[in-house]
């Protein structure tokens, strides 16, 4: 009678299995439980299987502190994240700790420092992470295409590129391949000039990254640089929208082939700052392109000549 109300009610696993873990709910007979299922030794029921654990995901050593098991995985650091810290002056607690144990840990760290790498790669690796974290800072970039970057130059390490190269004209070149993959709006020399390194040596390194990984990079319009532009020089939407609108008509007509991106949008904000009178200075917006007045004034004739 029991049993023909549990099977009209309904058999809840969790719930039999709690009230009485060491009976069947199908012949009565004896349940045994391991660390997969819980199985009736009488009949073969499954009782239950795959248990959840329904505990906390966190670790806690007493009452009042609890703690994260740690960062996730990250592809910006040569360890993935999995390196270990040895802190200075106090404990875990906030305790200061006495010079004995201070002198201890002194060792222990210059111990780590040295066997922090397993070889000469690594180490590289290491140094050549910690170049694209700082650009990416510099630049602005969000994680995702910093962990791009990482990647990329992780790429090229496991490819055997960074043979007879600079490391940081590969991590300049692994950066600015990530803003291309991206459609991000950066040139060479800008990543170059945070870089510190030559730009015709970033651009070398560019050119091997993209010819022996096959990067799936997007030619740079000039459509994408004029929102920045604009915003470096302060100027009011009506300039943008129009500058946009010329810098698109130009490309859908082929006029801005093999031309400098950030010059031509350049030309189309001193032309659409010309249409709208309000005045913007070839000077100006030359100096923002990081172009010279000369290909400000070309360009624009261009667009006198072929864009209405």
């Amino acid at each position: 009678m029991a049993t023909r109300d549990i099977y009209e009610s309904g058999f809840d696993e969790d719930v039999r299995t709690e009230s009485s873990a060491n009976q069947c709910p199908e012949c009565d007979g004896r349940v045994t439980t391991n660390a997969v299922e819980t199985v009736c030794e009488d009949c073969g029921l499954v009782i239950d299987e795959q248990r959840i654990d329904h505990g906390p995901e966190w670790r806690a050593y007493d009452e009042e502190e609890r703690e994260r098991t740690g960062a996730p995985l990250t592809a910006a650091r040569h360890d993935r994240g999995l390196s270990t810290e040895i802190g200075r002056g106090t404990d875990a607690k906030g305790n200061e700790l006495s010079a004995q144990k201070r002198r201890r840990l002194a060792r222990m760290r210059r111990e780590q420092t040295r066997g922090r790498w397993r070889s000469k790669a690594e180490r590289n690796l290491a140094h050549g992470l910690g170049e694209v974290r700082r650009l990416a800072s510099a630049l602005e970039l969000s994680d995702s295409v910093r962990d791009q970057a990482c990647q990329l130059f992780r790429s090229t390490q496991n490819e055997d590129l960074l043979r007879g190269r600079s490391i940081e004209a590969i991590a300049a070149a692994s950066v600015y391949g990530a803003c291309r993959c991206n459609g991000l709006s950066r040139l060479v020399d800008d990543v170059s000039e945070m870089a510190r390194v030559a730009e015709s040596r970033v651009t070398n390194a560019y050119k091997t990254l993209n010819e022996e990984l096959g990067l799936p990079a997007e030619p740079v319009s000039p459509s994408m640089f004029v929102p920045r532009l604009a915003s470096d020089l302060e100027c009011p939407d009506e300039i943008r929208q129009r500058a946009r609108t010329l810098a698109e008509q130009a490309e859908e007509r082929g006029v801005t082939t093999g031309v400098h991106p950030a010059g031509f949008a350049a030309a189309c904000l001193y032309k659409a700052g010309q249409e709208l009178e309000q005045w913007v200075t070839q000077s100006d917006v030359a100096e923002t392109g990081n172009v010279t007045p000369t290909t400000v004034r070309t360009h624009h004739e261009t667009l006198e000549e072929q864009v209405a």
